[in-house]
């Protein structure tokens, strides 16, 4: 029996005996009992349970408008089967608004998780000499909603969580227990309300804390994909340094040799001039001059930058290791011989 009512909040919260403060919209997640009364807070979301309906605040929104009477409805009437529908009405009530919340978080992990994988699987290519800053982006606005996620998460964990650490508040919830004297009797014959609410709270407690674990291993693979990113862009960074270092070697040696160049060059006269062979003399002797220094250069460049090899071990000190073993072995084994021929003698 589904329908909707507009009330002002003075009559609302007087019909219901409670405060002004209890109907109050806050931005945050809580479940607590007020005059035999449940008020639940799930964001947007705010319920107020009694043992004998189930009131949801203010759903001007079409997508909790579709949950309201094609889900919600359906499930309290038993139509869609719950865990606790043999239960008081304030379990199955609890019980669907709890899934709501789970099945939200869970939808909003389904999207992220498979726009963050492919995106980390585009950045993380050894081939990219550079990386794709729409891709960064996408990543960054998929990390602040991973973020916004694991706090709502967190804070959901937390909530129920402190309904667990009191017995107190677990009793309070079951508002049949105090009211319908058939259940209270059934309490007394050993059907504990509490034990059921208890178990209904740490369902969709595991449930929280699978789906943070999940969040968390994204977290995770989004730091180490960082790193590699990072890593990569060092390595293309050191190749550029490398090859820079090498032409600045290249262009040394020969400006160096190409001094003999310039110094026949000069308006200088002397007699190698006259002589044809010297000039491809001279070319020879500084390029191969050049060559010689740009190689001891390279060879200079390579000891310094490649890393150094593992301390070699001995021979002897491995093989001395396991003979001393043996050698050991060896006495104990003829110590406890020695013993047990000594009692022996003793016993005959």
């Amino acid at each position: 029996n589904t329908f909707m009512v507009e009330k002002k909040k003075t009559e609302l919260y007087q019909e219901l005996g409670l405060q002004a403060r209890d109907l109050r919209f806050q931005h945050v997640m809580s479940i607590t009992t007020r005059n035999n009364r449940i008020i639940m807070r799930m964001e947007f979301l705010k319920a107020v349970i009694t043992p004998e309906f189930l009131l949801i605040l203010d759903y001007r929104n079409l997508n909790l408008e579709h949950w309201l009477f094609n889900e919600l409805a359906s499930q309290l009437a038993g139509e869609v089967q719950l865990v606790t529908y043999s239960l008081p009405f304030e379990f199955r009530a609890i019980e669907a608004i709890l899934q709501y919340r789970i099945s939200k978080l869970q939808g909003r992990l389904n999207t992220l998780q498979p726009q963050i994988l492919e995106t980390l699987e585009a950045l993380v290519d050894p081939k990219l000499l550079s990386v794709d800053r729409s891709k960064l982006h996408i990543l960054l606005q998929n990390g602040k909603s991973l973020s916004e996620l694991e706090t709502d998460l967190k804070v959901f964990k937390e909530t129920i969580l402190e309904i667990l650490d009191e017995e107190e508040l677990i009793e309070e919830l079951c508002l049949s227990k105090w009211t319908d004297p058939q259940v209270f009797e059934e309490s007394t014959l050993g059907i504990d309300h509490a034990e059921e609410m208890e178990l209904l709270l740490e369902n969709y407690y595991r449930q929280a804390e699978d789906l943070a674990n999940e969040a968390r291993e994204l977290r995770v693979l989004i730091d180490d994909s960082e790193s590699i990113i990072f890593i990569n862009l060092d390595s293309h960074r050191n190749v550029m340094m490398r090859l820079n270092l090498q032409l600045t070697m290249g262009t040394f040696s020969l400006s160096l040799f190409g001094l003999i160049g310039v110094a026949f060059g000069m308006n200088l006269e002397s007699s190698l001039e006259e002589d044809p062979r010297i000039f491809w003399l001279v070319t020879g002797i500084m390029f191969l001059g050049s060559g010689l220094i740009w190689r001891r250069l390279l060879s200079f460049l390579g000891r310094h930058l490649e890393p150094p090899l593992p301390p070699h071990v001995p021979a002897v000190l491995k093989k001395s290791q396991p003979a001393a073993g043996r050698v050991e072995l060896k006495n104990n084994l003829k110590a406890e011989t020695f013993g047990l021929s000594r009692s022996t003698l003793t016993n005959q």
